[in-house]
């Protein structure tokens, strides 16, 4: 699945330009603070493995007064660094099921 165009911003990272994107509107829990504060990273010019990234924390359109955060660049580029280093293969194609 691709990370839709429209709303993305790219980063570069070590020299890798990616694509990143907070969901547009919150989910029903996460209005609710039920659920996290979620973006997705892909790779900008093939399509490959999306990494989903949860963060302990609410969204800032939540109802409820819960702790929030503001998605910037710095903890978008540790991210992508951090799941590099636990084995995340951006460019890795996903093979179809076999159904």
């Amino acid at each position: 699945m691709a990370i839709p165009k429209k709303g993305s911003r790219l980063i570069t990272v070590d020299g890798t330009v990616f694509r990143w994107r907070v969901r547009r509107k919150p989910t029903y829990c996460q209005e609710n603070s039920w659920g996290p504060m979620t973006f997705a990273v892909e790779l900008a010019d093939a399509s490959g493995r999306v990494l989903l990234v949860s963060l302990p924390c609410s969204r800032p359109d939540a109802w409820w007064g819960e702790r929030t955060t503001a998605i910037q660049p710095g903890l978008v580029t540790a991210t992508i660094r951090t799941a590099l280093d636990h084995g995340w293969a951006p460019r890795q194609r996903l093979r179809a099921c076999p159904h």
